[in-house]
């Protein structure tokens, strides 16, 4: 297992380095063409974003050897650079596309295009403006926790019963920089929910786990008559499984992995691995659908999944299912390339026979600490006896 850990690690590290040094690559060609820099400035950028290139990997490293002070200060700067150099690369991309079009129609009107394009050096310095723009909005985005609410009625809730309340938190990702400020933030929203469930969707931590206790100890503090729930997300591998699964249930959730639990005297709570856990051969439990086929058809069944992909044939068996893992994208506009991977990219889906899909745009934020058009958000599902 060791060796297929090292191997997908060493895969996802190729990807990322090839995708976000060509992004580098690219700005960085722009900027000494645009700038004219000299040889000496050249060098210094070059510099600058190859560190910027490598900071993720030094986090990891500096974690890994328990150089907090390190790990957070590249976690900062290197996370704010790449969403900055991405909404750069964005804007830089689109105008480019801008240019080629004035270009190519100058060309076949036989006309100058200069007087539409401005010079490459008061481009260039206007988008970079723009970008920081962006970043500055996008990180007070990321810190405005809205609260998303969804009713279903159905006669699965007794009479008696009246209103079940579920909260839903998703893709927390505790770590360096998600920490006690913006985990509080986001507790307030839950706490104020009052719910009689809370559920977590994966992806709760992010990186080490081995200095989160005081974040644990926020997340158990709310106790829910009627229990917390969780499933793994693909960053629980990343960071390491056992200690994941260690913090969580040290936050008080219950984590299904293949699993079912009653809650109460009519509602399931079923629960799966990401896929991520194939690759890592630490699947455990049964599969999605001889899951369901074993709850009860006459309780309202909830199933947990990280990921919000939809088997064939599980709708018939679940009446809900909540998940995550898209952020919607965090940052725009890379919701376009979220929406082309989960067609289901965030909230409430209807679904054959009668069932339903939520997707949390998550709670919290992975790598740039901030949020474009895709606030984050804590979920409250409202069970109500009665029929649509």
């Amino acid at each position: 297992m060791v060796n297929n850990e090292q191997a997908v690690k060493g895969i996802f590290l190729l990807v990322f380095f090839l995708i976000y040094g060509g992004v580098h690559l690219y700005l960085f060609l722009g900027a000494r063409a645009s700038l004219a820099l000299g040889v000496r400035s050249s060098i210094v950028l070059a510099l600058f974003m190859f560190i910027m290139v490598l900071a993720p990997v030094i986090v990891h490293v500096a974690e890994r050897h328990g150089l907090q002070s390190v790990a957070h200060f590249f976690a900062w700067t290197g996370y704010l650079w790449m969403g900055f150099a991405f909404l750069f690369f964005c804007l830089s991309l689109a105008f480019d596309c801008y240019r080629l079009l004035v270009h190519l129609g100058a060309y076949l009107l036989s006309c100058d295009p200069s007087g539409i394009t401005p010079p490459a050096r008061h481009r260039f310095i206007a988008l970079a403006a723009l970008a920081g723009v962006l970043v500055l909005y996008a990180s007070f985005e990321a810190l405005q926790v809205r609260t998303e609410t969804v009713t279903i009625r159905t006669d699965k809730v007794p009479a008696e019963v009246g209103r079940f309340r579920i909260v839903q938190i998703s893709d927390l990702h505790l770590g360096l920089i998600v920490r006690e400020g913006r985990l509080e933030r986001i507790l307030q929203h839950v706490r104020a929910a009052a719910p009689d469930m809370l559920v977590s969707t994966g992806d709760l931590v992010d990186g080490e786990t081995n200095n989160l206790s005081e974040l644990a100890e926020l997340l158990r503090e709310i106790e829910p008559a009627y229990g917390k729930f969780a499933v793994t997300g693909n960053h629980e591998f990343y960071a390491g499984l056992a200690q994941s699964l260690a913090f969580t249930k040290k936050a008080g959730f219950t984590v299904l992995r293949g699993e079912a639990a009653e809650a109460g005297t009519f509602l399931t709570v079923a629960g799966v691995d990401d896929p991520t856990a194939r690759i890592y051969r630490t699947r455990k439990g049964v599969p999605e659908k001889e899951l369901l086929e074993g709850c009860p058809g006459e309780r309202f069944t909830v199933l947990l999944k990280h990921q919000p992909v939809v088997i064939k044939g599980s709708p018939a068996l679940f009446d809900l299912q909540l998940s995550g893992h898209t952020h919607k994208g965090q940052i725009f506009p890379f919701t376009l390339l979220t929406r082309l991977v989960f067609p289901f990219n965030s909230g409430w889906h209807q679904l054959t026979n009668g069932a339903t899909l939520y997707v949390s745009r998550g709670s919290g934020t992975w790598g740039p600490p901030m949020r474009l058009m895709a606030p984050p958000e804590v979920t409250i599902i409202d069970l109500i006896h009665g029929r649509e």
